[in-house]
């Protein structure tokens, strides 16, 4: 467990509360004793019904309180932190998808980026003792070096998704030069467990080859990604919201650390530490379901990077802690409650 339990109990904002991390951290932070107001705008790019079923499981703790508005209003956002009085926030909330991006690119200008925005005006006239946000893996972009390191160069993202996710980044480090606002941004690597979205590659195979449809492997399965079981960012996240960013007294101006700053700013890897190729996961759920599946092999598409291999030097040497959850564990979890998730539709 984390060392969150031995501080005093804090008041947390969640945004992002409904959806798949932001309702594990929320129900995690709950059982340690924190007093967290969940906020979400239910938005419908998935099934709304998932996400009220989530806010279902948290809505009975007493020390648990739901908003329903937009980030991207700053009147909602700023009435929250008024009548909240938080001392952290934990900024999950976000227009998530690379492929979306492609057809729908506004919603990730308003969620991502003015959401954003708002989130930080509101920590910054609070006074909030720590902002921790989501980051994503997709920043690293072109970069081919592996493992991605958070000291490497970022600069050349392959979807707006990505560029939102940089910005971000940019945006919080600002705040945090300008304003002395602590912040954290966590760069997540392709996530999954219970309760997961249905858009992401897990839900959709799981779904098709119980239905006995195809599934698409792109880049003729050839991908890799670095599977991270839920539980396993909650706990980077639960040890991280009390570890307050501080500067790096080492920060050279000449030679520019992209993952540590002069500012009280840092950014976190939390990945598995070991990317699996896409042919390895179908036949570990496969396995998992007692079922072959049916495949179609395409090319990569727009806005896909070929492989993603998180370094977690960082993270471990912060919170003494890194992601080792084994995939074939994490996929049967997820099958497990799939299956009785979709038995009671």
């Amino acid at each position: 467990m984390s060392d969150i339990k031995t501080t005093r109990k804090l008041r947390i904002l969640v945004t992002g509360a409904a959806g798949f991390i932001g309702f594990h951290v929320a129900r995690r932070l709950l059982a340690e004793g924190h007093h967290v107001t969940g906020f979400d705008n239910l938005n419908p790019y998935y099934d709304v019904s998932l996400k009220h079923a989530r806010l279902a499981e948290l809505k009975p703790q007493g020390n648990f309180a739901f908003v329903e508005g937009d980030l991207a209003e700053a009147m909602a956002v700023d009435t929250a932190f008024k009548a909240g009085k938080f001392t952290h926030v934990v900024n999950l909330a976000a227009q998530a998808g690379v492929r979306y991006s492609l057809v729908n690119p506004k919603a990730y200008g308003d969620a991502n980026l003015t959401g954003f925005l708002n989130i930080l005006e509101a920590c910054r006239h609070n006074r909030i003792e720590h902002l921790v946000y989501a980051s994503s893996s997709s920043v690293y972009g072109a970069n081919t070096a592996m493992p991605f390191s958070i000291h490497d160069n970022v600069d050349h993202p392959l979807s707006l998704y990505a560029a939102t996710k940089k910005a971000n980044e940019l945006m919080a480090h600002s705040y945090a030069h300008m304003f002395g606002l602590p912040s954290t941004g966590l760069r997540f690597f392709t996530v999954y467990g219970p309760w997961g979205r249905p858009d992401m590659a897990m839900w959709l195979f799981a779904d098709a080859i119980l239905k006995g449809e195809p599934i698409t492997l792109f880049n003729h399965g050839k991908m890799k990604r670095d599977f991270t079981y839920v539980d396993d960012i909650v706990e980077s996240i639960a040890r991280l919201v009390p570890k307050v960013a501080e500067p790096n007294p080492e920060w050279d101006g000449a030679k520019p650390d992209p993952g540590t700053s002069r500012a009280p700013y840092r950014v976190y890897n939390i990945g598995n530490n070991s990317p699996v190729e896409l042919m390895h996961l179908v036949a570990t759920m496969e396995k998992s379901l007692g079922i072959e599946a049916k495949k179609i092999f395409a090319p990569i598409e727009i806005g896909d990077v070929p492989e993603t291999y998180a370094d977690v030097d960082a993270l471990m040497d912060a919170v003494d802690f890194k992601p080792s959850t084994p995939l074939e564990v994490g996929v049967e979890k997820f099958i497990g409650w799939f299956r009785a998730w979709r038995g009671n539709r």
